[in-house]
């Protein structure tokens, strides 16, 4: 409808339902190998990878034989200049996620991009700002919140199935110390960024996207100087409060609930892609799409929920996603900055 901003894409969103949404991937590494595993087992008439690319041309073609893309680049402005795309996804080092960043959005190219977003909630702004500005959508790749799992945890609470939501408890940890970009501060590192950020976004799911009324965190530096282990509380109006822990020092039982004055959802495990719910004591089960690839990391294949919730919301011609939009990836940024901050953490460009 002619309300709604239409994606900036050689092809109108009437033509693309006829057609399959064109991926470009930008970065050739576990997760993006991971996100092609996903998108083979949607329909190939929805969802092509028409061109990869790499900062190591070998890389980019060794990649592309792997997952039958037909087109591999050796730089990323290679790819941010292919006229066949509709949306790049973009999973390098949580440092370049930036830069990398601008420059598909100055190419007037939509962007799915991994979590986080970018570094620090200045740079977050700087890109939703250049989102709107270009009027190309922006998403950040938080892949838990389109699982039917979590689609079902929305409607409880849009129905009030819990009542009043009084405590939310988030954990995601793992002993992940021998991973160089979790724990190398120049890669980006630090168990809040890299993982804690998974419990944030959950509790701002919870509440509505509402802001804080406090930050609160507790938490130990790393000998590189990274965040090791975080507990945040969130306090939000209305008496009602979030606990969050994370850790790259030990494996927790990665856990969340949601308690309510009538009501309780527990996830029982991998809280950040989630199979199952506990719903007042009684399980339901929601099976990953099938794969016989291997995978880098646990429950991969659920990333063709957010993939196909991104086709739809270019069908639509939203420049954002009304699930995770660009409001959410700013408070969240803000939330994490705050944390990072109480615990000691100044990243350049961190200063507000």
């Amino acid at each position: 409808s002619s309300d709604l901003v239409p994606a900036v894409s050689s092809r109108t969103p009437s033509l693309l339902r006829v057609m399959a949404t064109k991926w470009g991937v930008c970065s050739a590494g576990k997760i993006s190998h991971d996100f092609m595993v996903a998108l083979a087992t949607l329909p190939a008439q929805d969802h092509q990878a028409v061109a990869v690319a790499a900062r190591d041309l070998g890389r980019a073609q060794e990649f592309a034989k792997t997952h039958s893309i037909p087109k591999a680049y050796g730089s990323y402005e290679d790819l941010a200049r292919d006229p066949d795309i509709d949306i790049v996804y973009i999973g390098t080092l949580n440092t370049e996620h930036r830069a990398t960043v601008l420059l598909f959005l100055d190419a007037q190219k939509n962007v799915l991009c991994e979590k986080p977003l970018a570094m620090n909630s200045k740079e977050v702004k700087e890109l939703t700002l250049a989102a709107r500005k270009k009027k190309v959508f922006l998403m950040e790749a938080f892949w838990t919140r389109f699982f039917p799992a979590s689609e079902h945890i929305r409607t409880l609470l849009s129905q009030n199935a819990l009542g009043e939501v009084k405590v939310v408890r988030a954990e995601f940890g793992f002993s992940i110390i021998h991973v160089p970009r979790v724990v190398e501060k120049e890669l980006g590192g630090g168990a809040v960024l890299d993982i804690g950020c998974y419990c944030i976004q959950f509790a701002m799911m919870v509440f509505g996207g509402e802001k804080p009324e406090s930050i609160t965190a507790k938490g130990f530096l790393y000998e590189t100087g990274v965040e090791e282990t975080v507990t945040i509380i969130l306090q939000f109006s209305r008496k009602r409060q979030a606990v969050l822990t994370c850790t790259i020092m030990a494996s927790l039982p990665n856990q969340a609930a949601i308690c309510g004055t009538k009501g309780t959802i527990l996830i029982p495990e991998f809280m950040w892609c989630p199979t199952s719910l506990i719903v007042n004591e009684k399980e339901i089960k929601y099976p990953l799409p099938p794969t016989t690839k291997a995978v880098n990391f646990y429950h991969s294949t659920g990333l063709s929920y957010e993939a196909e919730h991104v086709r739809q919301c270019l069908l639509k011609g939203l420049t954002e996603s009304p699930v995770m939009s660009l409001a959410d990836s700013e408070l969240l940024a803000s939330i994490m900055t705050e944390v990072r901050r109480q615990i000691g953490i100044t990243v350049p460009l961190d200063e507000e």
